[in-house]
């Protein structure tokens, strides 16, 4: 399984909130990011974007906002709030949406999706150790069909389910997976389909895996037991 810690920028850019907003946009250009964490003794405290800036600069160009207009609007407010700002700190957005080394792919995609983000600071024992961005997860889609077939055999049939990649024939094209072969189980067999499709990368699944016995249909047999109480 892919995770955060795998995909991550560790060396993160980073501002105080104290830095002037002049120097957070300079920071921006010169690394070529749209967005930096807001830290404070080592923990995040938000995020500034480039969107903050914009709408921090298109509001000063218009009437204020009416109290009705924020009142249905989150958005709004914090363009309001930060209409005056000159720090990172009053031009934010906060709290920050993080995520954790050990966090799947998969769910820190669904994350920047829910929060319509692109980039998440990664928090280890309440500290910053890096961040992901939209772009390092596409990245892993991009991923070879020899290092997807490496990753097949060596992190899903060997590393997760403790089975001989030799028993297996593997075929990938074009992040298509064909493998064939044989399992103990039926549940076996389908665990290997589910957790090749849940490999960031593999576009589709072929899984012709033969099984010896069917644990689906097994239930478990009836104590035999006798209650030493009558009922009456």
């Amino acid at each position: 399984m892919t995770t955060v810690g795998d995909v991550m920028t560790r060396e993160v850019l980073f501002v105080s909130p104290t830095t002037p907003l002049q120097e957070v946009a300079a920071q921006m250009l010169g690394a070529r990011v749209s967005g930096l964490p807001v830290v404070r003794d080592g923990q995040v405290i938000g995020v500034i974007s480039e969107t903050d800036l914009l709408t921090k600069e298109a509001l000063l160009g218009e009437a204020a906002p009416t109290r009705l207009s924020l009142a249905f609007s989150a958005p709004l407010r914090h363009a309001a709030a930060a209409q005056g700002a000159r720090t990172a700190s009053g031009a934010m957005t906060a709290p920050a949406i993080t995520t954790s080394p050990g966090t799947p792919v998969a769910v820190a995609a669904r994350l920047m999706i829910e929060h319509r983000v692109n980039r998440l600071p990664v928090i280890e024992a309440g500290q910053l150790v890096g961040i992901v961005a939209r772009s390092d997860l596409v990245r892993i889609f991009l991923r070879s069909d020899a290092e997807l077939l490496e990753i097949v055999r060596h992190e899903v049939l060997l590393g997760a389910l403790l089975l001989d990649p030799a028993d297996f024939t593997i075929r990938v094209n074009r992040g298509n997976v064909t493998i064939t072969g044989s399992v103990e189980r039926q549940s076996l067999a389908e665990t290997v389909d589910r957790l090749i499709r849940q490999t960031p990368g593999v576009v589709s699944v072929s899984a012709e895996l033969r099984w010896q016995m069917n644990d689906r249909d097994i239930r478990p047999e009836a104590p035999d037991y006798v209650s030493p109480f009558r009922i009456r």
